[in-house]
C-alpha cells in the first residue's frame, strides 16, 4: 500500500510518540515507578498507536480497495474484508 506523503507525515509523528512513550514504560517499570503512572503512559502510547493505524486505513483503505474492485472479475469491495482490516485494531 502507498500511502500520500502528505498524510503519512502525521501518522509517522504519533508512531514516533508512541515509541518515545513506549521507551518511557519500560524506563519506569525499571525504575520501580508507581502502577498508575505507568498504565497512564502505556495507555497513551496504546492510543497513540491505534490512532496511527486508524489513520492509515481511513488513507490507504479508499485507494487500496477502490484498485482492488477495479479489477477485473471483481464486482464490488468486499465488505468482509472491509470490516476484518477495521476489526485487527480493535
Amino acid at each position: 500500500m502507498e500511502l500520500d506523503p502528505v498524510e503519512l507525515k502525521p501518522v509517522l509523528n504519533r508512531l514516533k510518540r508512541a515509541q518515545g512513550q513506549l521507551a518511557a514504560v519500560i524506563r519506569m517499570i525499571e525504575d520501580g515507578r508507581e502502577c498508575s503512572e505507568v498504565i497512564t503512559q502505556l495507555s497513551a502510547a496504546s492510543k497513540a498507536m491505534d490512532r496511527a493505524g486508524f489513520s492509515i486505513i481511513a488513507s490507504g483503505l479508499q485507494s487500496c480497495m477502490l484498485a482492488e474492485a477495479r479489477e477485473p472479475g471483481s464486482a464490488q469491495l468486499d465488505r468482509d474484508k472491509l470490516e476484518k482490516l477495521f476489526l485487527s485494531l480493535a
